[in-house]
């Protein structure tokens, strides 16, 4: 039985394509705001950091009500690193909106959750958005899009799309790009018409899977899903099945439902509907709510391996205390611990000596964003290089993660791109130009990823775009070579000057600026030759009674190169740490001690 009063959809787009812009119009056009209402720019992307960066991190329901039937909206992530969180949520949607750029067209990340959609053999709507922009070539969009779905084995159903015209940021949908139409009805009327009502069985056993889990600090966990059979009620008894396959009883609490911005407390959900559940206390993504007397069985979840590792340490640094608040081991080992329990796609453990928590991931994106989640709640840490997870194949070969690397770059820096992927270990897969811009794609060990879009950007003078991926774990391509120039360590505790500062910085690049606060062991420059060299951030001028002839000389000096975490992450070499407080990011030493480290050398 169809339940034809709800549409589930996804909203799924490459990073920057407009996909909350579009989320923000239709709540707008389904009068969820009053119209005299001060309401943000890209209202679903609430974190700090999604504002920031600009990027969807984490997915998001909502609902909106056209003309009788509940729309329920999930926005997920653009970005390939998070693909854990699109994996998911997609369980819970009938149809998906796959949204692109008139003018780029479907780019790489787009094929990543596309592919995720039509295996799931989703209804897809193509909304082409920015058909306002110079240049926009909607028609091309779609062919372009056609071809993709040819090439990811779309059926022909899936082929047959239906296309609406967008401009998100000017509140406008078209079913023609050059109809004068000015609101979003179109793109709402084509929701209801195109993507299928849900398929339950409304008079079956209750049966949800939790897709997500959100946390609240007055009720506990909160179990996310789509409610595939039944009915559910508030203090109904059910049985709960881990992913492990261990079974217990539970009662549920509450039952909300999702409606506009937020939810709604309500005494029954019907099949079909996206319900939050509380009241299972160790709710886990997977886990399958469902009838005691009449279980229902339901596939497990499964989501893609991580395929790179981080360890986090407390920090051992001389100013440790002095920035953050929270600066323990067990303090960090409690965060990570509960961080364990609602992020699947994460794989966090103990290491077996107790010296650090080693956090496997997606990707550096994926693992950096949760290092700044913790330096805002006030952290104090330190982590080492991000090295990539190995496999051994059933003969015993090491296998490592390979990506699938696109670069978009003027066809005059196309040679220059080419050498850099290829001394990153790429391997050339395919290469198409037009008059302005050359197309490149590489197959690329995850190993050699690690800091080369700065290298690219430098390379092409900023003119290149790189996307990358995981594509699967493929035979070791043996050892790289790392960074080639060598660290200026400095040699004592204290603060930086500007005179010693002004005869370093001609023997290479500063991380420093004067005042800033040093120590021993800490990296404060990149020197323009190979090895590390020990340098004095502290030397100031002697003052003595004798003139000197460049006394009034004033010092210049170049600004200081500053690091993003991610920068950081990808910068450092195995010996090397990036210690992460509230307020900075430093380069270290392993070991601070010069003579520890040349001991160590010599072993």
């Amino acid at each position: 039985m169809k339940q034809e009063n709800i549409r589930n959809v996804a909203i799924i787009a490459h990073v920057d394509h407009g996909k909350t812009t579009l989320v923000d119009r239709l709540l707008w056009a389904s009068h969820v705001f009053r119209d005299n209402q001060q309401v943000e720019e890209r209202v679903l992307d609430s974190n700090d950091q999604e504002r920031e960066r600009g990027i969807t991190i984490l997915s998001k329901n909502i609902s909106i009500n056209y003309k009788g039937v509940k729309i329920n909206v999930i926005d997920t992530p653009g970005h390939a690193d998070f693909g854990g969180e699109v994996e998911r949520v997609l369980n819970m949607a009938d149809g998906a909106l796959l949204i692109v750029d008139a003018y780029e067209g479907p780019k790489p990340q787009t094929r990543f959750v596309l592919s995720h959609a039509l295996e799931r053999g989703l209804r897809i709507v193509v909304v082409v958005n920015k058909i306002d922009r110079p240049n926009a070539d909607p028609e091309g969009a779609v062919d372009k899009v056609f071809d993709l779905m040819v090439e990811l084995g779309a059926t022909d159903e899936q082929l047959d799309f239906p296309v609406v015209y967008a401009s998100a940021v000017n509140g406008y949908a078209r079913l023609a790009p050059d109809d004068d139409n000015m609101d979003m009805v179109p793109l709402l009327d084509t929701i209801v018409s195109e993507i299928p009502a849900p398929e339950v069985d409304v008079d079956g056993p209750v049966a949800l899977q939790v897709c997500t889990v959100d946390h609240s600090s007055y009720e506990g966990r909160i179990g996310v899903g789509r409610l595939v059979s039944g009915t559910l009620h508030e203090k109904e008894q059910v049985l709960v099945v881990k992913a492990d396959g261990t079974e217990r009883r539970a009662q549920i609490r509450k039952v909300y439902t999702f409606e506009n911005l937020g939810k709604a407390e309500v005494t029954a959900a019907d099949a079909g509907d996206i319900v939050a559940v509380i009241g299972i206390e160790d709710a886990d993504i997977g886990d399958i709510i469902t009838c005691p007397d009449n279980p229902v069985e339901m596939a497990p979840i499964a989501v893609e391996e991580p395929t790179m590792a981080v360890v986090f340490e407390a920090s051992s640094s001389p100013l440790v205390g002095r920035e953050g608040e929270i600066v323990g081991g067990r303090q960090l080992k409690e965060r990570l611990m509960r961080e364990k329990e609602s992020n699947i796609s994460m794989r966090i453990n103990e290491l077996e000596d107790k010296t650090g928590i080693e956090v496997a991931g997606r990707g550096v994106l994926h693992l950096s964003v949760l290092m700044e989640t913790m330096r805002r709640e006030g952290f104090e840490f330190q982590v080492g290089r991000p090295r990539v997870v190995y496999k051994t194949a059933e003969d015993g070969s090491k296998l490592e993660p390979i990506e699938e690397a696109t670069v978009d770059v003027p066809n005059e820096y196309a040679g220059k791109a080419i050498e850099v992927m290829g001394t990153a270990g790429g391997i050339m897969e395919d290469m198409s130009s037009d008059e302005t811009m050359t197309h490149l794609t590489f197959r690329i060990p995850s190993r050699g990823t690690m800091g080369l879009k700065t290298r690219i950007l430098n390379a092409t003078r900023g003119e290149a775009m790189l996307f990358h991926h995981f594509k699967e774990y493929g035979p070791y391509s043996g050892e790289m070579a790392g960074r080639k120039n060598g660290g200026m360590i400095a040699m004592s505790t204290g603060k930086a000057v500007a005179y010693a500062l002004d005869t370093l910085q001609e023997r290479g690049r500063l991380f420093v600026s004067p005042g800033d606060e040093c120590y021993e062991g800490m990296i404060v420059g990149e020197s323009a030759k190979e090895g590390d060299m020990v340098v004095n951030v502290e030397k100031a001028k002697s003052l003595g009674n004798q003139r000197s002839s460049s006394a009034d000389k004033a010092i210049q000096l170049t600004p200081p190169i500053t690091f993003t975490l991610e920068e950081a992450l990808e910068y450092i070499e195995d010996d090397e740490l990036v210690e992460v407080t509230p307020q900075s990011i430093r380069l270290r030493k392993r070991l601070l001690s010069a003579t520890d480290r040349k001991k160590a050398a010599k072993k």
